[in-house]
């Protein structure tokens, strides 16, 4: 009935489980350990304090920017969202592409264009980028219904297509007046 393991005795049996014992102890306390930095990290995003830990991560520059944004300073983050589309997964990106459409939206919104020309122009470029960023947010994850509904406001904001030859003052197929349409 014997299993041939001679070498095994109650001695290094005791070794081998009291070695497995601390070693899972040192285990547990490093997850302890990272699950307290991860905890003090999503308090300092919530409270807008400094993060000690994970300065390098992906987390703390996309909490980074979308702080920033929250609070209008939208070149900031801007930046800091674009250095993200080059990184991670596609549905982080999509997510990276989300908010830098929000934050064209929400400037277009905060916009007062009234009988201005140049406002109204700036609402339809702001208006044009936060288009672009949501389509390629919808390119990478379709399943965002957020994003989705996000881009279909932009559309129902942005002015149809001028084609060219075709207003109310001009003939068709001319453009101010005596330009042809097209090249030569």
């Amino acid at each position: 009935m014997a299993l041939g393991l001679k070498f095994l005795t109650v001695k290094r049996l005791a070794w081998i489980l009291g070695v497995i014992a601390v070693l899972s102890a040192i285990g547990i306390a490093h997850q302890f350990n990272r699950l307290n930095q991860i905890n003090a990290f999503n308090e300092a995003v919530k409270t807008g304090q400094p993060r000690v830990t994970d300065k390098l991560s992906y987390e703390n520059k996309y909490a980074q920017a979308y702080w920033l944004a929250q609070k209008t300073y939208y070149k900031e983050a801007t930046k800091l969202f674009s250095g993200l589309t080059q990184t991670s997964t596609a549905s982080n990106r999509a997510s990276v592409f989300h908010n830098i459409g929000n934050m064209f939206f929400h400037k277009a919104l905060r916009l007062n264009t009234g009988s201005d020309v140049r406002a109204r122009d700036e609402a339809e470029y702001l208006l044009t980028e936060a288009k672009t960023a949501y389509k390629h947010a919808v390119k990478l994850d379709n399943s965002n219904w957020g994003t989705r509904r996000n881009l279909d406001r932009v559309l129902s904001l942005l002015p149809d297509t001028p084609q060219a030859g075709l207003s109310d003052s001009d003939s068709p197929g001319m453009v101010m007046g005596n330009i042809p349409v097209g090249l030569p």
